[in-house]
């Protein structure tokens, strides 16, 4: 079963210093209907103007990764970490027993993240963080396997049975990713325009869920993918 989630359907607020979508409720968007999808309880689309960001502020019992769509993004926290990610970079911060962090856009021009929230399959564990800098070309017309549960299978170990999988796909590329009979995933059409097992359109910042059912890509345009895979609840 697919499930579309429009762009102009998403929760949507603008602080000005912050413009954020959500596709699930969250801060000033309440949705009942809406609260979570299987783990997943947060996909924040989130554009923050430069010289702005989140500042330090707590985190506990969830699993928090922010992937970098364009710009920079720099973490600290209270492990005393400092790290700066730019396009195409992720960083995870697993809160555990309890962390603060921040999140700040230090350049000149306005950074992109999508921010994901999972909720974990363990309470109190000790808190960790870490970034993935990979190459662009690693994510081309294929998945790279950003986020596994398992060690050694993505650069991302989280604490939940949860997969995620990110794609640039140029124009007319084909590409496709198994969902099986007891698993679901949710999809972000980053950018670009693309068309899922023929039937379903997805454009700019829309979301899909697909629940029990293999899912192919086809690019309409050059399309940045991202999909969240997980057991079905």
């Amino acid at each position: 079963m697919l499930t579309k989630y429009p762009y102009q359907s998403h929760g949507h607020v603008n602080h000005g210093w912050l413009d954020s979508h959500f596709h699930f409720s969250f801060a000033e968007y309440y949705n009942p209907h809406r609260m979570n999808f299987g783990v997943l309880r947060v996909i924040n689309d989130d554009f923050i103007q430069p010289r702005n960001g989140f500042d330090l502020h707590p985190h506990r019992d969830m699993e928090i990764l922010s992937y970098v769509v364009d710009g920079a993004l720099t973490h600290g926290d209270s492990m005393n970490h400092n790290e700066t990610i730019f396009a195409g970079e992720a960083q995870y911060m697993s809160a555990g027993s309890g962390i603060y962090h921040s999140e700040y856009n230090y350049s000149e021009d306005i950074t992109r993240i999508l921010q994901i929230w999972v909720l974990p399959d363990k309470k109190n564990v000790l808190p960790q963080y870490g970034d993935v800098r990979m190459p662009r070309d690693i994510r081309v017309n294929k998945w790279f396997h950003l986020v596994s549960p398992l060690q050694n299978e993505a650069p991302i170990v989280m604490h939940q049975d949860v997969n995620m999988y990110v794609t640039l796909l140029d124009e007319g590329m084909c590409l496709s990713l198994d969902i099986h009979t007891n698993r679901q995933a949710y999809v972000i059409q980053i950018e670009g325009d693309s068309i899922v097992n023929n039937t379903v359109d997805l454009q700019f910042g829309d979301g899909l869920e697909a629940i029990g059912t293999n899912i192919t890509f086809q690019a309409k345009t050059k399309s940045h993918i991202f999909v969240i895979e997980m057991a079905k609840q």
